[in-house]
């Protein structure tokens, strides 16, 4: 099946209903559905972006620019995660806690707005991979048109790109408690930290990158691509000072480079062995 009539089976999918929800990040995925809702069911799909200390500046804003670009019937809700002791104590399956978060919000917008669905952005890469919200979704009956229609995420991008989506080729952008190893503990201070370290780093014009967050130390992981734009003894220097001058202690560059969810390498080997 090509990638056209994958999208004119997801919009088969969405004619299926008359009024949805959409749990819409500013994201690749969550856009280009948000996007597609929106052509199919007009003002009748209502996209909702959660706002929380974990969601950084930067995707609030790209999430707040798509929705005007397209014209989204497009609501923000604030989320109580950080009130989730759960949550903030950062297991391994802390995204459970935040998605369940989420959909509670989306399931009382469902009842005030007579809608038939809330609908959700994952695809078929997120079917392999540790996805602990995924169960979250599972149990709050949420439903996932691209795995229906088996799309993946680079087929995503393909028809993004398409139907000029300046979303198309973002970066993955996870949450900001992502940053954290498991068992560090989560606070509002600690999530302001990296937002600005972030988009200090962002602003030397790197895309893809990461700043991990391991208490005084920060790691940084940058897309070998783009590594260039960091070699600069004097760069260094500057990175070094602005990131102490937010409270880190130790300022790393990791010569791993940048790798998606590289924090979920040691819970995967766990998983596969048998011992999680």
């Amino acid at each position: 099946m090509n990638l056209e009539e994958k999208e004119t089976n997801l919009f088969q999918y969405l004619k299926r209903y008359r009024r949805v929800i959409v749990a819409f990040s500013g994201g690749v995925d969550s856009s280009y559905l948000a996007f597609c809702a929106h052509r199919v069911l007009g003002r009748e799909a209502r996209a909702v972006t959660a706002l929380s200390p974990s969601v950084s500046a930067y995707q609030r804003r790209l999430a707040l620019d798509f929705a005007r670009r397209y014209r989204l019937n497009h609501t923000l809700v604030e989320t109580q995660e950080m009130d989730n002791p759960d949550y903030v104590r950062n297991p391994t399956n802390r995204c459970y806690f935040c998605k369940d978060e989420l959909y509670v919000h989306l399931k009382r917008l469902i009842r005030e707005w007579d809608a038939e669905a809330i609908l959700d952005g994952s695809n078929m890469d997120d079917i392999g991979d540790y996805r602990p919200g995924r169960r979250a979704s599972r149990e709050q009956g949420v439903l996932s048109p691209f795995i229906n229609v088996k799309l993946s995420k680079d087929e995503i991008r393909s028809l993004s790109l398409k139907r000029g989506l300046p979303t198309w080729d973002l970066p993955a952008m996870p949450c900001l408690s992502s940053r954290f190893p498991y068992g560090v503990a989560i606070t509002e201070e600690k999530l302001q930290q990296v937002d600005a370290a972030e988009a200090y780093i962002r602003s030397l014009g790197v895309i893809s990158f990461r700043v991990r967050h391991h208490e005084e130390l920060a790691r940084i992981e940058v897309d070998r691509a783009e590594r260039h734009k960091l070699m600069d003894p004097d760069l260094f220097d500057d990175i070094n000072r602005k990131l102490r001058s937010l409270g880190y202690r130790y300022v790393t560059l990791d010569l791993q480079s940048f790798r998606s969810g590289s924090l979920n390498q040691v819970v995967n080997l766990e998983l596969s062995s048998g011992q999680g």
